[in-house]
């Protein structure tokens, strides 16, 4: 990776609406350049992805966020890679992670009940051959998403108590 990749990869981990040309401004580069940079990232798949953090709880949103440990036997010439596959392709799941430790994989979902979840882990993924056991978490508060404070800075959350 270049030294120009990493500074541009670095400005928009932090402000992914960055544009093209504020990077070119803060690299003292020309924009064509930074342009070019980018395209090249996301064609060789280094940039993967540009996204936005959202606070569910501000948004209201009525999903099921759980963290799925998942101790698995790997398969001959696949390893751990072909059940995390398997694992990734399903819409309820957000990230497949391969983990040191007594788990062997770490997979987030999100689905709109307790129940969709469990019945998630019950019926699709202990089904898999070679999958020895889960324990599964839910997320109850998230008070960091990505290096992002969830809640702003000052905020009186305390609940007013009256005698």
């Amino acid at each position: 990776m270049t030294v120009m990749e990493k500074e541009i990869l670095s400005l928009l981990t932090e402000d992914a609406r960055m544009s093209a040309d504020k990077i070119a401004a803060m690299l003292s580069v020309d924009e064509a350049s930074v342009k070019e940079c980018i395209r090249g990232m996301e064609e060789s798949g280094l940039l993967v992805k540009y996204t936005a953090i959202v606070n569910s709880e501000l948004a209201e949103e009525a999903l099921v966020e759980a963290l799925i440990e998942v101790k698995v036997t790997p398969k001959k010439a696949e390893g751990f890679d072909g059940i995390a596959k398997q694992i990734a392709d399903f819409p309820e799941v957000k990230g497949v992670y391969l983990m040191s430790g007594a788990y062997d994989l770490a997979v987030f979902i999100e689905d709109a009940s307790l129940q969709k979840v469990a019945r998630f882990v019950s019926e699709r993924i202990s089904t898999f051959d070679g999958v020895l056991s889960t324990a599964t978490h839910f997320i109850l508060k998230k008070y960091k998403i990505e290096g992002a404070l969830t809640e702003r800075e000052n905020a009186d959350n305390r609940i007013s108590v009256q005698a």
